[in-house]
């Protein structure tokens, strides 16, 4: 696990940013199929990362871009991660893949995780909230051992209730995985995720491996 430690979140959305780009262009220039695929993020932190994120690449045609969870809105909803990503991230020329929230959780679940079979992750880019959930993966939550590689959720302790996340083995299958986290608010969260696997708090479950955390100075402890 690499720990990035920078002075505020600006700086976060940057060097996050910098690093999608170059996994991006490394991912299309190894592939036998010269394309990349990457898992987007919702919530706030990512944001200021995909306005960032648009201009660094020259051409995004090579590119496939997922998304780690979806609230079970349609996607012209305020609440959409697809359509807050959308408005930010100038990618003329990719493949976006949205999560059909509006489907419901089950068949949303299900008719994406067909699309997403047999594909793995480039990068999987994901926030935390403050009490250490990521994707719409909650704390203590039963699905937190859920295989496969996208589910249903009815249930969620933050709102909307109904959700479409990626399993945690999907998330940790990627080639990487790449998890933002800024503000005061997230410090005893990610302190928790530092210290070692926890089910109450589900990023410190993210694969070791795999993982690199890009946080500012507000978040470390």
């Amino acid at each position: 696990m690499d720990v990035v430690r920078l002075p505020d979140a600006d700086a976060v959305a940057r060097d996050s940013a910098e690093r999608i780009a170059v996994a991006v262009a490394e991912a299309a220039a190894s592939h036998i199929s010269h394309l990349a695929h990457v898992a987007l993020a919702g919530g706030s932190t990512p944001m200021a990362c995909y306005e960032l994120l648009g201009p660094m690449l020259d051409d995004w045609s090579a590119v496939h871009l997922w998304y780690s969870d979806e609230r079970c809105v349609p996607p012209d909803d305020p609440e959409s991660n697809h359509g807050q990503a959308a408005e930010r991230l100038v990618a003329p020329g990719a493949h976006w893949h949205r999560m059909p929230g509006e489907l419901g959780p089950d068949q949303g679940a299900a008719q994406y995780g067909a699309e997403l079979d047999g594909t793995i992750l480039d990068v999987c880019l994901l926030g935390m909230g403050p009490d250490g959930h990521t994707a719409s993966l909650f704390p203590d939550h039963k699905l937190l051992g859920a295989g496969g590689v996208a589910i249903g959720v009815h249930d969620s302790p933050k709102p909307p209730p109904e959700r479409i996340t990626l399993t945690l083995d999907k998330i940790n299958e990627s080639h990487a995985v790449l998890l933002m986290v800024t503000g005061e608010e997230k410090r005893e969260a990610l302190a928790r995720v530092l210290e070692g696997p926890d089910r109450g708090t589900p990023a410190s479950l993210l694969d070791r491996d795999r993982l690199t955390i890009v946080a500012d100075e507000a978040a470390l402890p």
